[in-house]
């Protein structure tokens, strides 16, 4: 017996309009062509579906055994073309992002916590970067957007500009570099540096400063929490460097100073590594939005 997708609807159909005319209207077909299926349907099962001499039109025994089928599995059906028809349109998709940036956690929650008001449809899930190759990964399509601040040239990835930021030195109010206008590399060669745990080739500190004018810090201590690495900082244990944007209240906490690395400052760009078939989905869109709106909010509430 061959059963289409279009005989559950037709039985399920009749069944609810309790005749062959108002079922027609309701399948948008010809009451004939409508008899001419059911007659094919019946044939196919041997059974009569229909106790024909009743009115309004009842379902025979068998026929309550195919509208069991029909009711099991036409929701389902319909909930999946919906899922196909929201993908289409861009209303619900896949959104895993990778984060090449130990310290972009601070910056993107609140991004996501404006982007799911917006997208409730849309899987969102955080992957860290750091311990994947996470460019490799997009390419792949194992995630769909990685946050960097090093940009590549990859055939279909783009990297989408995010914003500026200023890596900052921190350190407790009452270190003896708290009393200078910006630092500089040397600065550190005696001092006690606490990173988050990645490589060098990751840290502004090094890849902006140290690196560059071949300075080694005292010593280096890898710490995996922001509040973490404040909290050392505050008792005096070492010095950091860290974003702007997370260090946004400590420029106002009387345990703490920020200040410029150099006398020019250090400027980075954040970016969005999308595959460029993603870039019109109206999702990606809006998150890209939210991404370069919100620093500049955070910026705006420090004023």
């Amino acid at each position: 017996m061959h059963i289409e997708f279009r005989h559950l609807r037709t039985i399920r159909a009749i069944h609810q309009a309790g005749g062959l005319a108002r079922a027609a209207d309701v399948l948008n077909i010809t009451q004939s062509a409508l008899s001419h299926q059911v007659k094919g349907l019946e044939e196919q099962a041997g059974v009569e579906l229909f106790a024909r001499r009743s009115k309004p039109l009842k379902l025979s025994a068998a026929g309550h055994r195919l509208l069991k089928l029909a009711e099991k599995v036409l929701p389902e059906i319909e909930a999946l073309e919906a899922d196909f028809e929201n993908l289409r349109s861009g209303k619900s998709g896949r959104l895993h992002i990778a984060i090449e940036c130990h310290a972009c956690f601070e910056w993107l929650f609140p991004v996501l916590e404006e982007f799911r008001k917006a997208w409730p449809d849309v899987d969102v899930d955080i992957r860290p970067g750091l311990a994947f190759d996470a460019l490799p990964a997009l390419e792949k399509e194992e995630v769909d957007l990685v946050v960097s601040s090093d940009p590549e040239e990859i055939t279909g990835v783009e990297f989408q500009p995010l914003f500026d930021y200023e890596p900052v030195f921190v350190a407790a109010d009452e270190h003896p570099l708290a009393r200078k206008p910006f630092v500089v590399a040397e600065d550190f060669r005696d001092q006690n540096l606490i990173t988050y745990p990645v490589d060098r080739s990751r840290l502004d500190v090094f890849t902006e400063l140290l690196t560059p004018a071949k300075v080694e810090p005292r010593a280096v201590r890898q710490v995996e929490l922001t509040a973490v690495i404040l909290l050392l900082v505050a008792s005096n244990r070492g010095v950091a460097v860290l974003p702007d944007w997370v260090v946004r209240e400590v420029r106002y906490h009387s345990d703490y100073v920020t200040r410029p690395l150099t006398a020019s400052g250090v400027t980075k760009r954040l970016y969005a590594a999308i595959r460029s078939d993603d870039a019109t989905k109206p999702f990606m869109a809006h998150l890209l939005r939210l991404a370069r709106k919100i620093p500049v909010q955070l910026q705006r509430s420090e004023a």
